[in-house]
């Protein structure tokens, strides 16, 4: 079975700690997931905290994958 890189992003307001767990392939489901925190009245969870989570989701979805050394080959090792 392959490894699959999680992604985290976590708020925490007073007491309250919001942490989501996702991967690459779950994006999607990650936003509609803080959306739906937000939309929860029984969650001190707001649609501000929703905008700046969604933020870092899509920001990260950006950044480059982890690149692997490769010695070039005209060199000796």
């Amino acid at each position: 079975m392959a490894a699959r890189d999680i992604n985290v992003i976590a708020l925490v307001k007073g007491e309250e700690r919001y942490v989501f767990l996702y991967d690459d392939d779950s994006r999607a489901e990650a936003l509609e997931t803080l959306a739906r925190h937000a939309a929860n009245p029984e969650l001190s969870f707001s649609w501000y905290d929703a905008a700046v989570l969604a933020q870092k989701v899509r920001q990260q979805s950006c950044r480059p994958r982890h690149v692997r050394f490769q010695p070039r080959a005209d060199r000796r090792a």
